[in-house]
C-alpha cells in the first residue's frame, strides 16, 4: 500500500501553495523556485489523476477535489510534525498556544483559565494576549479567538459566541442618577464609550426610541475592558459587551438597570484555526472545552 503514496515533497508543496493560494509564496516559505512548486503539483496531480487546482491569470483556486486533499494532507503532516517534535524532546508539540484579544482576555479568559489548562491538560496552554490578528500560518500560536465579522483570509473560523450591549454601572452611580428607571435619564449622566465598536450609544439611544441626538460627551477608551473597569469605579455609564461584563453583574459588581433592552453587537467570537487543523487534537481540546464554557455561560 504504501508503494502507492506520493512523494512527499509533492505533498509539502500542494499543501504550501493550497494554503496560501499563491505558488509563488509556497516558494519563499519552502526556499524553493516557482517552478520547482509547479512541477511538483503537477507531479502530484498526474500521480492522483485529478486538477487540484484551477489556474487563472493571476491566482489560482482550489477545485472541489483539491480542497478535499488538501484537508487530508495539512492534517496528516500536521500529526506526522508534532509526533516528529515529541521524539525529539521538542516540546513545541506539547504547547497549546491561543492568541486573543486584550479585552477578552482580562474579562472572560482569565477568570476560566485554570479550567481550560484542566480541559486540555496534555498540553502546556499557553496564551498571547494582542489585538492584532496574528498571522497562524507562521506557525507559533495554534489557534485565536477574535472578536470579527467571521471572515478571515486563509484560515478556517466557527462561530463561539453572539454578542449584545446595553448600559452598566456601579450601584452607587444608579442611586447617585436617581435610580435611572427610564432610559431617557441616561442623558443627564457620563456616559462612557468603546472606540471603533459600531453598536453605539447612538445606536442604543436610536432603540429605545430616544434619537440620535443629544447623546451626552464623555471619556472614549481604546478597550472595552477599560470602560467596564471604568463603570465598576463609578466614573459612569458604559455602553457594555454582553460577554465583557457577565461575571461583574453576577458578582455585583455592575449593574444593568435596562437589561432587557439589548442591542446586538456587529461582531462575535470566533474560535480561528489553521485550514486542515480542524480534527487536530490541540484544536479539537480547545473547541470542546470552549462549548462548555460558552453552554454554562449562556444558561447563566
Amino acid at each position: 500500500m504504501f508503494d502507492r503514496l506520493p512523494p512527499l515533497q509533492t505533498l509539502r508543496a500542494f499543501e504550501a501553495a493550497a494554503r496560501l493560494l499563491s505558488m509563488t509564496r509556497a516558494a519563499e516559505e519552502l526556499h524553493l523556485t516557482h517552478g520547482a512548486i509547479s512541477r511538483h503539483i503537477r507531479t502530484l496531480e498526474e500521480d492522483l489523476g485529478t486538477v487540484l487546482f484551477l489556474r487563472l491569470t493571476r491566482r489560482i483556486v482550489l477545485t472541489e477535489a483539491g480542497a478535499e486533499w488538501h484537508s487530508v494532507v495539512a492534517r496528516l503532516l500536521g500529526e506526522l510534525a508534532s509526533e516528529a517534535q515529541r521524539l525529539r524532546g521538542d516540546d513545541t508539540g506539547r504547547r497549546l498556544t491561543v492568541s486573543t484579544s486584550v479585552s477578552f482576555a482580562s474579562k472572560w479568559l482569565a477568570p476560566r483559565l485554570s479550567r481550560l489548562r484542566a480541559a486540555c491538560a496534555p498540553f502546556d496552554v499557553q496564551m498571547d494576549v494582542t489585538d492584532l490578528n496574528v498571522d497562524l500560518r507562521q506557525g507559533h500560536v495554534d489557534a485565536a479567538i477574535r472578536y470579527g465579522f467571521g471572515q478571515y483570509p486563509n484560515v478556517m473560523a466557527e462561530r463561539i459566541l453572539e454578542e449584545s450591549v446595553t448600559p452598566v454601572c456601579s450601584q452607587g452611580y444608579l442611586v447617585a442618577c436617581g435610580g435611572l428607571e427610564q432610559p431617557a435619564r441616561l442623558l443627564h449622566c457620563s456616559l462612557l464609550h468603546e472606540v471603533g465598536m459600531m453598536a453605539n450609544w447612538e445606536q442604543w439611544f436610536a432603540l429605545v426610541g430616544l434619537g440620535r441626538k443629544h447623546i451626552p460627551r464623555g471619556p472614549h477608551y481604546s478597550h472595552g475592558s477599560m470602560a467596564v473597569e471604568a463603570a465598576i469605579r463609578g466614573e459612569g455609564v458604559a455602553l457594555a459587551r454582553s460577554t465583557l461584563v457577565a461575571d461583574d453583574i453576577t458578582a455585583g459588581r455592575l449593574v444593568a438597570p435596562f437589561a432587557h433592552l439589548r442591542l446586538k453587537a456587529e461582531r462575535g467570537y470566533d474560535l480561528v484555526y489553521r485550514v486542515g487543523e480542524k480534527d487536530h487534537p490541540k484544536i479539537v481540546s480547545l473547541r470542546n472545552w470552549l462549548a462548555r464554557e460558552v453552554d454554562a455561560f449562556e444558561a447563566r
